[in-house]
């Protein structure tokens, strides 16, 4: 009897000793993820969507060496939302982040609606993919901006710096820092940009086995616009293109691309470039008063393909091929799918509204992916800034308003007045030319594809009038914008 249970033990024993030379292979056999997000960084923003002025080399040689995708988009027009869908692959409706705050943003007095407040916390119930990539046995962190609570910390991630609920640089980019902790020691000429690369750097160079994720979430090219002195100057003295002209976001975008360049480096120094994914995009439309998204129509905070289509590129060594182009339309929820394909992390138990990418990063036709229609919901107001000339009107960039994509026609609904506005965008990428009344079978189409997404995920629509809205009032502060922006 002995006998039997020692040599029973002894499988046991050899099993488990087998098993855990199995598991420690595969974990190390899995990739890490540099997933690099910026904020406010427009679609013609890099060398390699076309920018004339801008020079980001080390961005673009990672660009080519994957699959760009020029059709990528965020979920919404303006940061905090989009990083919400961003995080949990869930669109506005569930997670109930819409805008910046939960105030009403612009003047009192405009708009015929109340809008819909939500919330400006993630919930905690709601999982992220750092939840899962963590569960998966991931070391997990973020650096730099986070937005959606005062803490990263309980969303997934073992290691946070810098990250709060600030949704801009502190006092910005150079110290003092505010109450960012962790910046408190910030010799006094130290730019913000090259800190957080630092730090990155420090983050992918620890010592160990375990796989990695990093969120190198740049505050950059967030406002206030500064840059480094020495590079300031140097854009000052390079001739302006024809798209972009700004010397301090020129300057602010060189420091981003370098510090890649500099984290690329260190992946090649420590032999593990050919192990790690790096995943490239940005969270709205760039800076309307700074840059341009030309030939695309709007900026951050328009739903015009200019305020949330934005730059993207994916490399995973072994399933990306180098020098590749997408056109098919992704989204920023379809990262959290594609994150757990890629770290072999289980899908959170919840409602996810995107879809794995991995087919489209291995070259393979996917019809649910090129069929399926993408959606926006802003039931809320954003205020005009300095430049009004691409959006609906000149007192708010967006008003409430619900959008669709399908295939190569987009469709703007507005809630104030029923406005629908359909376009095509492979003729019309600058949305110039309204075909709601012309093409009258689209418009019904996709108009009740919203009907039916907002009933399904039970998005709310502003119905509410706005009690302090003054009409003669609006219409007076409309006229003077018009003829300021005549002058």
């Amino acid at each position: 009897m002995f006998a039997i249970t020692r040599f029973v033990w002894i499988l046991v024993v050899c099993a488990a000793a087998q098993w855990g030379w199995v598991t420690a292979v595969h974990a190390a056999d899995r990739p890490n993820v540099l997933f690099i997000f910026l904020d406010d960084f427009g679609w013609r923003d890099a060398g390699f969507m076309g920018s004339d002025f801008y020079e980001t080399p080390n961005l673009d040689a990672l660009a080519a060496s994957g699959v760009v995708f020029t059709n990528a988009y965020a979920a919404a027009a303006n940061c905090a939302p989009s990083r919400a869908c961003l995080l949990s692959g869930q669109y506005t409706p569930r997670h109930e982040i819409y805008n910046v705050g939960t105030e009403r943003r612009g003047n009192r007095q405009h708009g015929t609606l109340m809008h819909v407040p939500g919330t400006d916390t993630l919930r905690t119930d709601i999982r992220t993919w750092a939840h899962c990539i963590q569960d998966a046995g991931y070391r997990t962190g973020t650096i730099g901006k986070w937005h959606l609570s005062d803490d990263p910390l309980p969303y997934g991630f073992d290691f946070n710096f810098a990250g709060t609920h600030s949704g801009s640089p502190p006092r910005g980019y150079f110290p003092p820092h505010g109450k960012i902790s962790e910046l408190a020691d910030a010799p006094k000429d130290e730019y913000l940009t090259n800190r957080l690369t630092d730090e990155a750097i420090q983050f992918i160079s620890q010592d160990g086995d375990q796989p990695w994720f990093l969120y190198l979430t740049h505050f950059a090219v967030h406002t206030p616009i500064q840059g480094e002195p020495e590079l300031v100057e140097k854009y000052k003295t390079k001739r302006p293109g024809k798209l972009h002209q700004h010397p301090v976001m020129a300057a602010m975008i060189e420091s981003v691309d370098r510090g890649v360049g500099r984290i690329a480096e260190t992946l090649d120094r420590l032999g593990i470039r050919d192990k790690t994914i790096i995943v490239f995009t940005s969270d709205n439309g760039g800076y309307g008063p700074a840059t341009s998204m030309a030939p695309l129509k709007g900026y951050k905070g328009t739903y015009y393909e200019g305020g949330i289509r934005e730059p993207m590129f994916v490399i995973w060594p072994g399933v990306t091929h180098p020098g590749t182009t997408c056109d098919t339309p992704v989204i920023n929820v379809d990262l959290l799918p594609t994150f757990c394909t890629m770290t072999g992390a289980e899908f959170p138990d919840q409602p996810i509204d995107g879809m794995d990418l991995k087919p489209l990063l291995s070259g393979q036709a996917d019809d649910a992916l090129e069929t399926r229609s993408l959606f926006w919901h802003f039931p809320a107001y954003l205020q005009s800034y300095q430049r009004m000339d691409q959006q609906r009107d000149p007192l708010f960039r967006s008003r409430p308003c619900s959008i669709v994509r399908s295939g190569k026609w987009k469709l703007h609904e507005y809630f104030e007045d029923g406005g629908l506005e359909l376009y095509d965008l492979d003729a019309d990428p600058g949305e110039s030319t309204n075909l709601a009344t012309s093409n009258q079978a689209q418009t019904k189409r996709l108009h009740q594809q919203l009907i039916d997404w907002r009933q399904a995920t039970s998005a709310p629509v502003p119905s509410q009038p706005n009690p302090n809205y003054d009409k003669d009032a609006e219409q007076q502060a409309i006229e003077k914008q018009l003829r300021k922006r005549e002058r």
